[in-house]
């Protein structure tokens, strides 16, 4: 049995689902989580070998959480399912739990990527707010991150909403986690919108979500 569950929290994923599952790395398990998709996500991912639980509270921590619940294997991955992050790249994170709680990938854009002001802003003001308030040396939100399944659960998230990688790295400095952060490749979108940084009103409610957690 594989030991690495990828979770890959999804809404209305169907077109970039395809690539990113054909990426999954040898061995690991991947679980779909589809949070109320209103296109053929979940279908799609069955298709392609993927399985997949139905969350219906909407809400990204949801979606994560859910997926972390159904997961059995003893380490548990997250990735966004939109293209934009290479699961290929999750191995090498994996290895750092050697030494380490929670791996989490800082994204490093490739050349010409265009990622939108308001989000890049946001994340550097929470990641400053985490390194000053929490000792917490990071410089991104764990959009990929790895840890043992178990663990995470012990550490009692509860956000459900936008606040939950964030919550996550609060929860963890607080209970003395190590936690390392390696570079990762950030691309473009491979299908779809992105429900955050693809427009301003994503990030504001995002952004109100992190403050609710941080502040």
């Amino acid at each position: 049995m594989p030991d690495v569950t990828v979770v890959l929290p999804c809404l209305n994923e169907a077109a970039s689902l395809p690539g990113v599952l054909a990426a999954i790395p040898h061995g690991y398990t991947p679980l779909v989580v589809d949070n109320n998709s209103t296109d053929d996500t979940a279908a799609v991912a069955r298709r392609h070998g993927a399985e997949v639980v139905v969350e219906p509270r909407p809400g990204y921590g949801s979606a994560v959480h859910a997926g972390v619940l159904a997961a059995t294997t003893p380490i548990v991955a997250v990735i966004d399912a939109d293209g934009s992050l290479d699961p290929r790249e999750l191995p090498a994170l994996v290895d750092e739990l050697d030494h380490a709680d929670l791996v989490i990938g800082r994204r490093r854009p490739v050349k010409g990527l265009r990622w939108p002001w308001h989000a890049r802003l946001g994340t550097a003001a929470v990641c400053w707010r985490l390194r000053t308030r929490y000792g917490l040396l990071v410089h991104d939100i764990a959009p990929m991150r790895v840890a043992r399944r178990q663990a995470l659960l012990d550490l009692g998230v509860t956000d459900r909403r936008s606040g939950y990688p964030l919550e996550l790295l609060v929860r963890a400095a607080q209970a003395g986690w190590r936690v390392v952060e390696r570079d990762v490749t950030y691309g473009p979108r491979t299908g779809g919108r992105s429900k955050v940084s693809g427009s301003l009103r994503g990030s504001v409610h995002a952004a109100l979500d992190f403050w609710r957690v941080i502040r």
